[in-house]
């Protein structure tokens, strides 16, 4: 095996630092508002399912420019698309900071979720490109990254938002002002890729069955991991702090599934069989607090759990279209960033208004049959989740020898490889 091979991924030049401290602060953006959702609607006069549009102004936004981010990193560059998506949410964290209507933070949210696409879709590729220790340190370093601004988030949101709702908002604009300023003096350009990527590309890919299965079970599942992280907030009825430190148990819980639990259970039980049972332990999750939501222990222990299986669902699932998909990572990532964020971005609202014309049960449930038609999907595709599980095998045979994936370094070149 190659020296770079056992070299700590942790021990970085500055230019991987400097992008892996702003992805941190990108992820904490995913549970930052969780803590101050009740205050906002309170000091806003909003109803739940109009400060719910918070994510899904954020999620729809950047589920649809996951479709360009490939075509702009294309034609100006990875660096120039990851300092345009960091201006981007400046400017956007903080004009949501300073509104004073629940309007102007959903819209200035929307920006804030095209500037996060265009830095997510890239910041990956920019890490590989940087980074010593070969491309799996690469990914340890962002996947920890990842877990880290997750579990964060919330945590900051609740101590921010103790302060004033406006806190969480300002924070991320002052971080992400240093991240920029980082990435500016420290990445260097890297060489536009040889292909232009076409604005159809990641549509045309969802034409290939088994991406499609994988990103409509994807759909399903962020249905339900979205009604939990955009409405749960409501009937726990705590402070910011107190939401803050309840989600941060769960954010802790997705990042350590996500890095660790995830690979330990997949070598265990195979890709298929851990995907089928995690997706029914959440829906189970999902179903306990539906019933259970007016009791707060269970409601915020169910929470923090709910993490376990979303951190090891967004490792495999991602790891799968990954492997299934017959076209480029960096279009099939476009591909299925755009369909399950669609599903992200609507079930809080949907969650909201269910809540209002029925009761705060249905929109739990809701989100554990959409996981459930998930499972059905997936099963659906059973056949091509087995050939992902065998190519995957095969990557990790290569990788075990010192080779590279040679898929991988295709996205680093294209400047919008992302694994998340």
């Amino acid at each position: 095996m190659s020296g770079g091979a056992t070299q700590s991924p942790f021990r970085q030049p500055r230019a991987v630092w400097a992008v892996a401290f702003a992805c941190v602060v990108s992820f904490m953006g995913i549970g930052l508002v969780d803590p101050i959702l009740p205050a906002i609607s309170s000091d806003l006069n909003a109803s739940p399912s109009q400060v719910t549009l918070l994510f899904t102004s954020y999620l729809v936004v950047t589920a649809v420019a996951m479709l360009v981010t490939g075509w702009v990193s294309s034609r100006i560059g990875a660096k120039w698309t990851l300092i345009a998506g960091l201006v981007l949410i400046v400017v956007f964290s903080a004009l949501a900071g300073s509104s004073d209507s629940i309007g102007g933070i959903i819209g200035f949210r929307a920006g804030w979720g095209l500037g996060n696409a265009l830095f997510v879709a890239t910041s990956l590729a920019v890490i590989v490109a940087a980074a010593s220790g070969g491309f799996s340190g690469a990914i340890i370093l962002y996947e920890a990254a990842l877990g880290l601004g997750i579990a964060v988030g919330p945590l900051l949101g609740g101590a921010l938002g103790h302060i004033s709702w406006r806190g969480p908002f300002y924070g991320v604009s002052v971080l992400m002002a240093v991240a920029l300023l980082a990435t500016v003096v420290l990445v260097r350009p890297q060489p536009k890729p040889a292909r232009r990527t076409s604005l159809l590309d990641p549509l045309k890919a969802l034409r290939h069955r088994g991406l499609l299965i994988m990103s409509l079970t994807a759909l399903c599942y962020n249905w339900g991991f979205f009604t939990v992280l955009g409405y749960a907030p409501f009937p726990m009825e705590l402070d910011a702090i107190q939401l803050g430190l309840v989600f941060t148990g769960w954010g802790l819980m997705v990042a350590i599934f996500s890095v660790a639990g995830a690979p330990w259970l997949q070598r265990k039980l195979g890709l298929a069989r851990t995907l089928y049972g995690n997706l029914a332990l959440f829906a189970v999750v999902v179903f306990v607090i539906a019933a259970f939501v007016d009791n707060r222990p269970v409601l915020i222990a169910a929470v923090v759990v709910a993490g376990v299986f979303i951190g090891v669902n967004n490792t495999l699932t991602t790891q799968a279209v990954m492997m299934v998909a017959p076209v480029e990572r960096p279009v099939a990532s476009a591909a299925y960033g755009f369909v399950r964020f669609i599903g992200g971005g609507l079930a809080p609202f949907a969650a909201g208004k269910l809540a209002e014309h029925y009761n705060v049960h249905v929109p739990f449930l809701v989100g554990g049959v959409a996981i459930l038609v998930g499972i059905a999907i997936l099963a659906t595709g059973h056949r091509d989740l087995m050939r992902a599980e065998r190519n995957q095998a095969e990557v990790d045979a290569h990788a075990r020898q010192g080779e590279p994936d040679a898929e991988l370094v295709e996205a680093a070149e294209a400047g919008t490889g992302t694994p998340s």
